[in-house]
């Protein structure tokens, strides 16, 4: 059934004249008449009574009249759904992150300017490793990933990686510890012997590599008293006196009794990446362009987008 021929018949049902009707619909009278008797002869019904001087419902043009007003405004509905999905208003989004990233302000902002734009997206966010990040996101369980990494992350073909920010990376420990009273900032090389709180190695393998090669280039392997699977623990340890932990600068927002954060000299920096399948769904669409103009001006204006290939290592 054509929708034009509902519209058609609705407009003549509500002015009951089919030369108002005509005007109304930018027509002329009598192509109206063949798309009504059209609609009629579709249906075997007779939908109007005419005569020279007035046109009426017939008792099945009566009935069918609300009906034909569901059906409209159902199709409108599905227009209205079809344009507002491929706007990303409507939808779902899923999103993984390392567990500092809701710290940072421009995700924070991200997230929140996203659910003010978009509140009819289903949105489900979870902190997972990067490892797990990149699998979910190659299996469509997941839109976008934030991970930590001081070198763009190795992915499959289909996937990118987006720089998002640069960052130092702080060491947190006991304020009555040697290396929080001492005037100078301390390098790598003064973390020699000292024990380290670290948070999983599965959660955050690329921070954690990273400091250990930094270490390994100092001339030592760090000692690691503990492994421990979130920064709740991890800070109450560090407060405890079980020993030190590096931490992003974006986390020394969160304040700890006790606990000193000292920076490293010279600077040890970690980067954040948004990684994502190349052909993102709308919803996701929306959400990077949210994470980017969050960021505008924080990265000095350095970009950086990584396309994965099948030569990458």
């Amino acid at each position: 059934m054509d929708l034009r021929h509902l519209r058609y018949f609705l407009c003549v049902a509500e002015e009951m004249h089919f030369g108002r009707a005509a005007q109304r619909l930018g027509m002329s009278q009598p192509p109206l008449s063949q798309q009504i008797r059209a609609l009629e002869q579709e249906l075997g019904v007779r939908l109007f009574d005419r005569t020279s001087r007035r046109v009426a419902l017939t008792e099945a043009g009566r009935l069918f009249l609300p009906e034909a007003r569901k059906t409209l405004a159902q199709a409108d509905h599905a227009a209205q759904v079809a344009r507002r999905t491929q706007s990303g208003h409507l939808g779902r989004l899923a999103l993984g992150f390392t567990a500092s990233a809701p710290f940072v302000p421009q995700i924070a902002d991200a997230l929140y300017d996203f659910r003010q734009s978009f509140p009819q997206v289903d949105l489900r966010v979870q902190e997972q490793g990067r490892d797990d990040q990149v699998a979910l996101i190659e299996r469509g369980d997941l839109d976008i990933g934030i991970i930590r990494g001081v070198v763009p992350p190795s992915l499959p073909p289909g996937l990118s990686a987006t720089w998002l920010l640069e960052e130092d990376m702080l060491l947190a420990l006991r304020q009555d510890h040697a290396l929080a009273r001492r005037d100078a900032d301390p390098s790598i090389a003064d973390l020699a012997g000292v024990p380290f709180v670290l948070y999983a190695t599965t959660s955050s393998a690329d921070f954690n590599d990273h400091f250990f090669a930094l270490c390994d280039q100092a001339g030592f392997k760090p000692s690691i008293a503990l492994e421990v699977g979130s920064f709740a623990t991890l800070l109450g340890l560090i407060a405890a006196g079980f020993g030190a932990t590096i931490l992003s600068r974006s986390l020394s927002r969160l304040h700890v009794d006790k606990v000193i954060l000292r920076p490293l000299f010279p600077p040890v920096r970690t980067r954040l990446w948004m990684i994502h399948r190349d052909d993102l769904p709308p919803t996701a669409r929306a959400f990077q362009d949210a994470i980017l103009r969050a960021g505008n001006g924080q990265k000095n204006g350095n970009d950086e987008i990584v396309q994965a290939t099948e030569n990458k290592e």
